[in-house]
């Protein structure tokens, strides 16, 4: 069995000054750490290590979800910083307009919706009451 004393999650950018600006300005998250790396607190308690990588990919799957009390105003204040939803045909159920796959309301699990960061990497926010 591990012992560990600690753990966070990490994942890679193409460019750790727009990453720095986008996690601390646009989501609000609280930079602890930039010497190696972006040591971030996330909200809860968690760490998020966000790491430049000059041959970087965007992940293709969700690296980061972000659970908020209304999804819908979550999404106008994303807007107005220029961030938008992505669309995905794949789903198990559609997605509305705003790109929200509103499972609440159909019972397939929360309200959640995607949109990247300036590397490419998937992010969700997610209203789940």
């Amino acid at each position: 069995m591990l012992h560990a004393q600690a753990a966070f999650g990490g994942f890679s950018v193409d460019a750790a000054a727009k990453a720095k600006d986008f996690y601390t300005t646009v989501l609000g998250l609280k930079l602890k750490d930039d010497k190696m790396g972006l040591d971030f607190e996330l909200p809860g308690g968690g760490r998020l290590f966000v790491y430049e990588k000059k041959d970087h990919k965007p992940a293709v799957y969700t690296v980061l979800n972000f659970v908020v009390e209304n999804i819908d105003a979550a999404i106008d204040e994303l807007a107005k910083d220029g961030v938008k939803m992505e669309h995905y045909d794949n789903l198990e159920w559609s997605q509305d307009d705003k790109g929200v796959a509103r499972g609440l309301a159909s019972g397939h699990g929360p309200d959640i919706a995607w949109f990247t960061d300036p590397a490419g990497n998937i992010i969700s926010i997610m209203q789940v009451k």
